[in-house]
């Protein structure tokens, strides 16, 4: 009986040790897999480059979030060095009205009429990537196709005009960085294609033209802001009546609205408009964008 009693105690002995042992190799092995597993990273994307669409005609890399609804009214008056025989240029203006809308997040769309060569528009903007800790730019595509209603056989009697010569074309793609919380920079490689080409004006044939343009934001406060842009085009003829498009101004926050006031040499807020054609004459302009 003595004999039995003890049997059963090592049976019992070997079966807790046993017992103990697999959850001891159990709970070693759940702490090696959770050793071997390294933490994945979490990306830090950084606050938008530019609080607003524009910088002032040249796109910003910043996009409509998902579902906003934007109303743009550009204005373009005419040169300040008319004097007051034009009131510095207020008694001749260009208006554009864009209305813009994104449909999904990170891409948006928007359709517009401008008064300059009465031009209708419809660009597409969508995002490639943002600055976050992983990668230093915000890198967006942008394309625009344009068509300028004022081209009429009237109007270049000694051209025979197809309705393909009403349209111009650009792409664009647009690289900025915030280097800090007050300044922003961005530059865009720019191609354009204009279907019609006056002799007269740009001097030399360029249907095909590539330009670089340069961006920058200075924030002096909470809702206002220094900008200012130049666009180079490489295939504008040195005699062309045209030059290399500049602006600079200042943009003011207030709520739902953003005011654009600045200064620029061209009269076109439309990419092929303002990129090669742009006049040369200082006028004032605004933007005023609005978003529902």
């Amino acid at each position: 009986m003595y004999n039995k009693i003890i049997d059963v105690k090592k049976t019992l002995l070997s079966f807790t040790f046993l017992l103990l042992s697999s959850f001891t190799l159990h709970a070693q092995d759940d702490l090696l897999d959770e050793l071997s597993k390294e933490p994945k990273p979490v990306t830090k994307f950084n606050l938008p480059a530019f609080k607003t669409l524009k910088i002032a005609n040249l796109q910003s890399t910043k996009i409509a979030d998902k579902g906003d609804l934007y109303l743009i009214v550009s204005h373009r008056f005419g040169p300040l060095k008319n004097g007051f025989d034009s009131f510095f240029g207020l008694d001749d203006a260009f208006t554009k009205i864009e209305l813009l809308y994104s449909f999904w997040d990170g891409i948006q769309f928007s359709i517009s009429r401008e008064s300059f060569e009465k031009t209708l528009a419809a660009t597409a903007k969508f995002r490639i990537t943002k600055q976050s800790d992983q990668f230093p730019l915000n890198l967006v595509g942008y394309t625009t196709i344009n068509r300028n209603t004022e081209i009429k056989d009237a109007t270049f009697p000694n051209y025979t005009l197809t309705d393909a010569d009403r349209y111009s074309y650009s792409v664009q793609i647009l690289a900025s960085r915030r280097f800090s919380k007050e300044f922003s920079f961005e530059f865009a490689p720019t191609f354009i294609r204009q279907n019609l080409q006056v002799l007269d004006v740009v001097k030399e044939a360029n249907h095909n033209q590539i330009a670089l343009g340069f961006g920058g934001r200075y924030k002096l406060s909470k809702r206002i802001s220094l900008n200012a842009e130049y666009v180079h085009n490489f295939n504008r003829h040195k005699d062309s009546n045209y030059t290399n498009p500049y602006a600079f101004g200042i943009d003011i926050e207030t709520g739902g609205h953003v005011f654009q006031l600045l200064f620029t040499n061209s009269q076109s807020t439309n990419e092929p408009g303002f990129i090669s054609k742009a006049s040369g004459d200082l006028v004032f302009g605004f933007n005023i964008v609005r978003v529902f």
